[in-house]
């Protein structure tokens, strides 16, 4: 049950989150980039005092990640880091900057889930079985709505 508050709580404030910065790229005063790097330089303190929190004063989480494995490592820096963090954010606000808030939210983040579901069944080895793979192919299909005029 957490982590569906928690899921429904990420995607509320994604969802109001984006609105705000469709408005912000819409005056044409301030461009995709630009928004990112406000964006992450206004979250980088509030995720360090998080951190410190939950790892220094919680200790809800390992304690020194700097001694995790090196392919670990390597995972999270590539793939959280580059690839979902920078990468992901750039094409998104891109795709803020020229289309409707109401069409590249649902298709960026309705691709986003279905791509775990698929890649986690296919290189993890979680589990499928038919109401997951419906539940996938309705999501594309929507997407297919939402893309096409």
């Amino acid at each position: 049950m957490k982590a569906i508050l928690f899921a429904v709580a990420a995607g509320l404030c994604w969802g109001v989150g984006e609105v705000f910065t469709k408005a912000v790229l819409h005056t044409k005063q301030i461009g995709p980039v630009t928004a990112i790097a406000v964006r992450s330089l206004v979250a980088l303190p509030v995720l360090w005092l998080v951190y410190a929190v939950v790892v220094h004063g919680a200790k809800l989480e390992p304690q020194n990640w700097t001694k995790a494995e090196p392919s670990t490592l390597w995972k999270l820096v590539l793939g959280s880091g580059l690839l979902a963090g920078a990468g992901g954010m750039v094409c998104f606000y891109a795709a803020l900057n020229f289309g409707e808030v109401s069409r590249v939210k649902p298709i960026a983040f309705a691709l986003a889930p279905a791509t775990a579901v698929l890649i986690g069944w296919l290189l993890l080895g979680e589990p499928m079985h038919a109401r997951k793979a419906i539940a996938v192919g309705l999501i594309l299909f929507g997407v297919v709505l939402l893309s096409v005029k």
